[in-house]
């Protein structure tokens, strides 16, 4: 993603279907399954990153053992291979979606990093520069700090970039096999894995580490579209036994599951096992999010969500009109389903922000800390240069759910007002382009 919006196709709101007879561009149906994996993708990211185990099925599923690699499966299952028969205008569309809205945030937070720095005391993040503008996002995303999470966008752009040559190659070759490329890429990838474990990937060697490592799980959501999802029929008594037998013998068998996507570090079982837990994690949600798509489904009636099961059971995507889903969070029947299809298409949104969301919890909690006699062991040190220091009021673990909130509300909010700013902007002073934010075709 889809870190990505949903950095996927499902996430910036509408897909579109190759021209019609006519000409005209159609556009593809809403795909509430993969709506929901996206929206349950990103709170993982934020809980993970907040150190909230809300999601981890009481630690039986690592966050880090799968959740990067989720969102590479849900763009990688949007590709479309029409892309081929035009990769100028696909990869216009990537930069306009991915790039362009990741370097006008990346300059922001330079500036607010420096003014931190200047003024507040801060020592995080590095100085402006046309390096921690351009090309240190492509090296390791931390040049500012506050928008590190966002390091997955340069990522995904450039697997995009490799995937559509790849098979622009291997078509010309006649050896466009979709089991060729997932087992070739996982090849690869193992190898970048036994590679650090033996210590070779390390400086400059983590930037192409990280793209190799995350490229098959992006093959695996076209490979998981093409051959298996038309076959994913199975009961989900029988579906979760297995899945929750395969993880429960990942945990005894191995010596931790966790990994660092990002720094290629953490590897502590060989080359296969970071692949079987991506399988087994994703498979696990990926069910979730079939059973509660229901919920992001337009409809005031019980009937669609009767219509959904059956299509789901016969392994069709569900598909329900997005007229109404940049309206806000509703649209659905129900406030709940609302909110997880908005979050679904705004997991750029929330990837790009929820860190200085924290943040913003943080500065407040000092604020407290430093005009009132409460929250005496508030730590201003780590405060100011410590970017993973969570207060946590009272040492109470719920007090972690102010957090997620913040980093899932606040970006959500923001987001939401520059869908209402931008266009009465443009009222006023129209302005060609769409003004850097991921948008709709």
């Amino acid at each position: 993603m889809t870190m990505v919006s949903c950095i996927d196709e499902n996430s910036t709101n509408k897909r579109y279907k190759a021209h019609s007879a006519t000409g005209e561009r159609q556009k593809t149906p809403y795909n509430a399954a993969f709506g929901m994996l996206s929206a349950l993708a990103i709170i993982m990211i934020v809980a993970g990153h907040a150190g909230y185990d809300i999601l981890t099925v009481g630690g039986l599923f690592p966050y880090y053992s799968f959740h990067v690699p989720l969102f590479m499966f849900i763009s990688g299952y949007f590709y479309r291979g029409e892309e081929e028969e035009r990769p100028l205008p696909y990869l216009k569309k990537k930069v306009k979606r991915l790039l362009l809205p990741y370097f006008i945030w990346n300059v922001i937070y330079g500036i607010a990093a420096w003014a931190l720095r200047t003024f507040c005391g801060f020592s995080m993040g590095e100085a402006v520069s046309f390096k921690t503008l351009f090309v240190t996002p492509f090296l390791n995303g931390y040049q500012f700090i506050y928008n590190y999470a966002a390091w997955f966008v340069p990522v995904l752009f450039l697997i995009e970039v490799m995937n559509l040559c790849m098979r622009i190659v291997l078509k010309k070759l006649r050896l466009h096999s979709e089991w060729l490329i997932l087992l070739g890429t996982l090849a690869v990838g193992m190898a970048v894995v036994q590679f650090a474990i033996e210590g070779r990937v390390w400086g400059f060697y983590k930037t192409p580490g990280r793209i190799l490592f995350l490229y098959p799980c992006f093959q695996m959501g076209q490979f998981y579209k093409k051959k298996l999802e038309s076959r994913d029929t199975i009961g989900n008594g029988a579906y979760f036994a297995v899945v929750l037998t395969v993880q429960v013998l990942l945990q005894l068998c191995c010596n931790g599951l966790a990994y660092s996507s990002v720094w290629c570090t953490g590897f502590a079982n060989g080359p296969v096992i970071p692949y079987v837990t991506v399988v087994s994690g994703i498979a696990f949600w990926l069910r979730v999010a079939k059973i509660l798509a229901p919920l992001c489904v337009e409809s005031r009636s019980g009937e669609a969500v009767a219509r959904f099961d059956e299509e789901s059971r016969s392994g069709e995507a569900v598909a329900q009109s997005d007229k109404k889903s940049r309206s806000g969070l509703a649209g659905t029947g129900n406030p709940a389903g609302g909110f997880f299809r908005y979050l679904g298409h705004n997991t750029y949104a929330v990837m790009m922000h929820h860190v200085m969301a924290f943040m913003l919890v943080k500065m407040v909690l000092a604020g407290i800390a430093a005009h009132t006699g409460y929250l005496a062991d508030f730590d201003f040190a780590r405060l100011y240069g410590d970017i993973d220091y969570y207060y946590i009021v009272k040492g109470a673990e719920a007090f972690q759910m102010v957090y997620l909130a913040a980093g899932v509300l606040l970006p959500l909010l923001l987001q939401r007002g520059l869908e209402l700013l931008i266009p009465a902007v443009r009222r006023i002073l129209p302005v060609p382009g769409r003004g850097g934010l991921p948008d709709d075709e």
